[in-house]
């Protein structure tokens, strides 16, 4: 059975009515997809029981447009998370750059474990909400933050 976290049932919707057709069974049934574009589907998403309709592998969702690569500077918000993109603008007068960046919110799936610092590759979705529009393809863990002491 999937975590019910939310107030309304939460399942995937394409095994609705699956104990219409009959039979036994001993697992539930998962529904998974393959996001294309190079990214591999994590095992997470396969063995676990998550419910999200808006992840890019359990989901109705799929990734069409851009992907881009960020640092994760927020992960407050409930499978949210904020990436920063660093750039640098040329300014013709000076004949010098100047560096600008960008915030971007993005969707997490529960798939994934992120914490701030972590370097993830998004890809553009249709709006998610008001401000979200990239969901988490990739997640590369900081390599600072895995070698540093943790009191606990």
């Amino acid at each position: 059975m999937a975590e019910q976290i939310e107030k309304a049932f939460q399942k995937q919707h394409l095994f609705q009515n699956a104990k219409a057709r009959g039979g036994k069974t001993t697992k539930a049934k998962r529904w998974y997809k393959d996001v294309g574009l190079g990214f591999k589907t994590p095992s997470e998403a396969i063995h676990s029981t998550y419910i999200d309709k808006k992840c890019p592998f359990t989901g109705d969702i799929s990734i069409r447009g851009r992907i881009l690569t960020g640092k994760v500077i927020s992960t407050k918000m409930t499978r949210t998370i904020i990436i920063r993109r660093d750039y640098l603008h040329y300014v013709p007068k000076y004949h010098r750059y100047e560096k600008r960046h960008k915030n971007l919110a993005a969707h997490v799936s529960p798939a994934f474990r992120v914490e701030v610092g972590d370097t993830v590759t998004v890809g553009q979705c249709r709006p998610l909400s008001k401000t979200v529009r990239f969901n988490v393809l990739r997640v590369t863990k900081n390599k600072a933050t895995a070698k540093a002491f943790g009191k606990f």
